[in-house]
């Protein structure tokens, strides 16, 4: 099964890793508190858009499989509103 967007949430998850160990070192270097706040708030864009592309290719290619005929109508919906619960 091809997920072509976990090259994108690899990306996005680099990007947060990159804001975070920043924030460690503004911190360290007692930087103003609204200099650490504002690459806290990247890093929490960075990570919330990695997960809704992650759950939405999820539903793009796991799910909409299943729905073509190939999997239970009832484990589908249960699978659906379990991912949904992280959007």
């Amino acid at each position: 099964m091809e997920h072509t967007s976990h090259g994108d949430v690899i990306k996005r998850l680099k990007r947060a890793d990159g804001h975070l160990k920043r924030v460690i070192q503004m911190i360290e270097d007692e930087r103003s508190c609204v200099d650490v706040a504002q690459q806290l708030h990247a890093v929490w864009k960075a990570v919330e858009q990695a997960k809704r592309v992650y759950v939405h290719d999820h539903v793009d290619h796991c799910l909409d499989r299943s729905a073509n005929g190939e999997g239970d109508a009832r484990a589908l919906v249960s699978e659906f509103k379990e991912i949904s619960r992280y959007l």
